[in-house]
This record gives structure tokens, C-alpha cells and sequence, in this order.
């Protein structure tokens, strides 16, 4: 079973689940996750099999309705079961993981990708989506310059994300194999700094970093982040830009029947007796 303690602790999962919480009672947000739960259903409906036993792993909200009727059974691990991110999987209880826009606030993930690698069966597939590379990256550098120019230093208001280069790192170190990442990037306008900061909040995606600042904002400091933002991220018409990067990683549990790579110098042909052989062209 993962350690969570031996992992550095970087958000405040209690707090995390009480603003979810609240978020879903005066009207979630959804836009985001409705996008990943629509692309979630297409990149299933290209894996040529059938799952009997899926988990649905801390997607917020009311989790994922996938209209798939090549699933057969979808247990869902509510977000509030999981302020110790320790999931009560059994071994090899699972031929599919889902997650979707969960993972990004998880302080120990390489534990939690362990921990759902040991519940897959042989050629499971863990397939999820969590925020990551430059999200917020316009909102953080307003910030930043406001608080330095108004107060003299820098406190964190958006949280540190996962780069896409770590998370293919860290399928490999779960023990999973055929591990494939990329990104989707979604530009979401809005007409102010503040009107992005409500939809945050209706997600239930505030700081809840445990280093954040616990007084609020000075006034003047967070005008001058709107102030900012807008000199540096508005489109002409006035509007800001506000960027979300979509992280989707996927691997399977290893399996026989899997691809593998040639070991080095088993390959029964030279490049070079290849290129001799290549016909000329004028």
C-alpha cells in the first residue's frame, strides 16, 4: 500500500473536498469536465474490447456517465472517499481504471498510479485526464506582478502542475506498460480576471495549496492583477484568455500478449544492408 507521508504535501485535500463540496451545492462549473467526459467516451470507443469491472476514481461532481455499452459494471470512488488518498482496491479487481480532471490535486500520485496498477488485472487499462503544463499560467504571472509591485513580494495562488514529460515518467515507475501521454489545449475567454476567479470557485479548483496565503487579498493588489492580466492577456475585443491544459495519460497492465521492444542487437538486418539495398533513385 502507498505511503502518502512519505510524499511532500502540497495541498489541503480536506479543504479540496469541502470546496468541491460546495461548489456542487450552488451550482457546479461543468464545462471542463463535460469536454474531458465527451473526449473520455470517444478514446474509449477505439480500444477494441469489451471491460466487465471499471472504476471511476475521484472524477468530481457525479462522476462519469459514459454511454458505453462495452462496460459492464462501473464503480464509482467518490472524491470524499479519498482525503488520505489511499484507495481500497483489491488486486487485480479491475480490466479498467477511469479518472477524470482528479488527479492533479493528489499529493502522492506516483503512490496512487502504484496503487491502481496493483488493482488492474493482466492488460488493464488505466485510462485518465488531469490538469497540467501551463494551466492558469496568465493568471499566475498577473499575480505575481501585482503582488510584487503592490506588497513587495510573492505569495502562490495557482498550484504547481504536472509537465507531460513527468507523468509518461511516472506510468513507467507505476509498472505500467504501453504508456502514452498527450495534451489537450483549451483557451476559455473570459471578460475579466474576476469572472474567471467565480468559475474557479464553481469548480470547486480554489488554492488549496497547504503554503497558501490565509488572509485575503489586499484590494488594491487584486485590481492590479485584473489590471494586468487584462494589459497582458486580452484579445481586442477586450475579453482575456485564460488557458487550461488537459493532461490524458494511458497504460496498461502488463500482459504476454502485449507488444515489446526488440532487445538490442536482436534485429536480424543492418541499417546499413538496408540502405545498400534501397533502390536509386535519379
Amino acid at each position: 500500500m502507498a505511503n502518502p507521508s512519505a510524499a511532500p504535501v502540497l495541498f489541503d485535500r480536506t479543504l479540496l473536498l469541502a470546496r468541491q463540496a460546495r461548489a456542487q451545492r450552488q451550482g457546479a462549473a461543468t464545462f471542463l469536465l463535460d469536454r474531458v467526459a465527451e473526449d473520455m467516451a470517444e478514446r474509449l470507443s477505439a480500444v477494441m474490447r469489451d471491460f466487465t469491472d471499471a472504476a471511476d476514481v475521484w472524477t468530481p461532481g457525479e462522476g462519469l456517465r459514459l454511454p458505453d455499452a462495452r462496460i459492464t459494471s462501473l464503480t464509482r470512488i467518490a472524491p470524499a472517499d479519498a482525503p488520505r488518498e489511499i484507495l481500497q482496491l483489491a488486486p487485480q479487481s479491475f480490466d479498467l481504471v477511469l479518472s477524470a480532471l482528479a488527479f492533479q490535486f493528489v499529493n502522492d500520485l506516483p503512490g496512487v498510479l502504484a496503487q491502481i496498477s496493483r488493482a488492474l488485472r493482466p492488460d488493464g487499462l488505466l485510462l485518465a485526464a488531469m490538469i497540467g503544463g501551463d494551466t492558469l499560467t496568465e493568471l499566475r504571472q498577473s499575480f505575481a506582478a501585482a503582488e510584487a509591485e503592490c506588497e513587495g513580494g510573492v505569495s502562490p495562488h495557482v498550484a504547481p502542475f504536472a509537465d507531460l514529460r513527468d507523468i509518461g515518467g511516472l506510468l513507467q515507475r507505476a509498472g505500467l506498460a504501453l504508456p502514452v501521454t498527450d495534451v489537450d489545449r483549451i483557451i476559455v475567454r473570459y471578460a475579466s480576471a474576476f469572472a474567471l476567479m467565480q468559475d474557479l470557485r464553481r469548480m470547486g479548483a480554489g488554492n488549496v495549496l497547504i503554503e497558501r496565503r490565509r488572509t485575503a487579498s489586499r484590494r488594491t493588489t487584486l485590481l492590479r492583477m485584473a489590471e494586468i492580466y487584462g494589459e497582458r492577456f486580452a484579445d481586442s475585443d477586450g475579453r482575456i484568455r485564460a488557458t487550461f491544459d488537459v493532461i490524458w495519460l494511458s497504460g496498461w497492465a502488463p500482459h504476454d500478449s502485449q507488444q515489446k521492444p526488440l532487445k538490442p542487437g536482436s534485429a536480424m538486418a543492418s541499417l546499413e544492408a538496408a540502405v545498400r539495398r534501397a533502390p536509386k533513385t535519379d
